[in-house]
């Protein structure tokens, strides 16, 4: 059995995360936390030995479709209608997403 969640552990997950908690946030988080743990601990002591590995409910469907290669797009199909492209570099500009 897994030693107990302590507040102490909420507040240093929080930290981790870069989060400001409040008291009643940090117990509330604290139990929240210490019922999913419990949880997976339950889900843990299922014996599945039995059961096969399977990449998504649906194992029995052929969901992917064949790896077929085929030819790419060519520079010039790809830049056609990009807004501010540089065709001659390869290249097109994209909105700055991160910082100012």
């Amino acid at each position: 059995m897994a030693p107990a969640l302590t507040i102490a552990d909420v507040e240093r997950i929080a930290a981790l995360a870069h989060l400001e908690l409040t008291a009643d946030e940090q117990a509330l988080f604290t139990r929240q936390l210490a019922d999913i743990l419990a949880h997976a601990q339950q889900l843990q002591a299922i014996d599945t030995s039995g059961v096969a590995a399977t990449a998504h409910v649906h194992a029995d469907q052929q969901s992917e479709r064949p790896d077929d290669p085929r030819d790419s797009l060519s520079t010039s199909d790809a830049l056609a209608n990009a807004p501010d492209a540089a065709p001659d570099a390869g290249l097109f500009r994209v909105p700055r997403v991160i910082g100012g």
